[in-house]
């Protein structure tokens, strides 16, 4: 084995680390033990962990490594650390939504994405911080404050999966659980310079689970290489009979299908926009996005301008997510308890969700099957489409969300994530992948979007880019100011 140090273990590819268990080469307590010291130094800087559960990690990594010793069958995740968002259900782990109205809930039963972790044979390090009820794009919260930006101290690591990208970023767990409702997995893993993946419906289970019918909200995989990404999606992906939007004939190990289609592209019809005639994107943004695209023509892709129809699009986005917050919460908004404790702006959605009319109800759910429709349409004539993740760099910490994009003042606070929100709309699979870094340091990511279901041509495509445009081994200085 090279000789590493500390820092370059807990850099290492989660798929490279899971060799070297197998082969003995490091054991599980002694990787676990690697990643609780990183945390204890660097966590506290970014504060992407609000819940860390050592000696559980320690007893899980003693028992991996009886396990190997004795010659039994191990799991893909065999002695790995994995991260689970705060507002995933962990058996005996605390799990607060980010909320002090449940600042001390202790669920008894494990989500679905956790059983196939621990089943896979991870070690959970512990619980990453997000946005209250994992609402927003950018991590802060009453009870454990501001996730930052491992690339920057002084910017905020987006979210709401934003303490899963800052401690994959940060060298702190090389993957992360999380979920994605407008771009919950693909904000924060652009802002910190990993990838996030949001998968089609059904692709990964989640239970328990208080709107069983949500197709917007998926759970998901984060990491610092689409490997990787790949590794953990084949391991949370799968039917589950207790989530009725499953897939039943799924099946795939989308790792071994990385490795069997190689770094080929040839061919591929792909389609750019710059920013889906949607909102305004930051000129840098812009310009380190559209120099990425030329990658794909070097990988021998069709590389066209073009977007689907997307009419409707925000308006619709606007009216589910309140339509959702009035699913979630209604139980809860008339609890003075709750009102007192909870941030306003979940109040506030929570009552323009229920005062939405059967008109604007019945309108938004037609329209949301003209956009899918006129995006099956396009997808007839291209296989991919690339757009900038987010339309701007990383924001202050402290900036809940932008009010102006290049001088546009933006109308709602959720209009500068519409390039995310608007495919969680579609129900289609969406990557985003590191393509480049601002004057002042910072990532800046590239999204692909697949067909209905083709999380693997996807996969491929993200695959082939970090092949030829590798990132992974580029780290963050962990400073207050990252100049470049």
């Amino acid at each position: 084995m090279v000789k590493r140090t500390d820092e370059d273990l807990c850099y290492t590819p989660a798929v490279e680390l899971a060799g070297l268990i197998r082969k003995k080469e490091i054991s599980p307590v002694e990787l676990t033990k690697k990643f609780l010291q990183r945390i204890e130094e660097i966590n506290p800087l970014v504060n992407a962990y609000c819940t860390l559960v050592p000696d559980y990690a320690l007893k899980s990594a003693r028992e991996a490594e009886d396990s190997l010793l004795a010659g039994r069958d191990i799991g893909p995740l065999h002695g790995l650390p994995v991260s689970i968002k705060d507002v995933t259900y962990t058996k005996g782990i605390r799990t607060t939504f980010a909320s002090k109205y449940f600042e001390d809930y202790v669920p008894q039963v494990d989500s679905a994405v956790v059983e196939r972790v621990k089943k896979a044979g991870a070690v959970i390090l512990g619980k990453t911080n997000t946005p209250e009820f994992a609402a927003g794009g950018s991590t802060y919260n009453k009870l454990f404050g501001i996730t930052r930006n491992p690339w920057d101290l002084s910017c905020n690591s987006g979210g709401s999966s934003g303490g899963a990208a800052a401690a994959v970023a940060a060298g702190l767990g090389p993957l992360a659980q999380g979920n994605d409702v407008g771009g919950s997995l693909r904000i924060p893993a652009s802002f910190c310079g990993v990838v996030g993946l949001r998968p089609s419906p059904g692709r990964v289970p989640t239970h328990p689970n208080f709107l069983y019918w949500d197709s917007v909200a998926m759970e998901g995989p984060m990491a610092r290489t689409v490997k990787d990404l790949a590794l953990l999606l084949s391991v949370l992906s799968g039917p589950d009979s207790r989530s009725p939007l499953t897939i039943y004939n799924d099946q795939a190990d989308f790792l071994e299908l990385l490795e069997k289609a190689g770094p080929d592209l040839k061919g591929l019809r792909i389609a750019w926009s710059d920013n889906l005639n949607l909102i305004p994107v930051d000129d840098e943004i812009l310009e380190i996005c559209r120099s990425a695209t030329k990658t794909f023509l070097d990988l021998g892709c069709q590389v066209e301008e073009d977007a689907p129809d997307l009419t409707g699009a925000r308006e619709t986005a606007l009216t589910l997510r309140g339509i959702r917050y009035a699913g979630l919460y209604l139980h809860l908004i008339e609890k003075e308890e709750f009102l007192k404790v909870t941030d306003p702006s979940i109040i506030n959605n929570t009552r323009q969700g229920l005062e939405l009319t059967g008109r604007e109800v019945a309108r938004a759910e037609r329209n949301r099957s003209t956009l899918w429709r006129r995006t099956a349409r396009f997808f007839e004539e291209y296989d991919l489409l690339l757009t900038p993740t987010l339309p701007i760099p990383p924001f202050a910490a402290e900036t809940h969300y932008p009010t102006e994009i290049n001088g546009i003042e933006m109308e709602n606070y959720a209009d500068w994530i519409m390039l995310t929100y608007v495919f969680s709309v579609i129900g289609v699979p969406a990557i985003t992948i590191p393509c480049g870094w601002t004057k002042k340091g910072l990532p800046v990511g590239l999204q692909i979007v697949g067909k209905a279901y083709d999380e693997a041509s996807v996969l491929r495509a993200a695959a082939a880019f970090e092949t030829a445009r590798p990132w992974a081994d580029k780290r963050p200085s962990l400073s207050p100011a990252n100049d470049g």
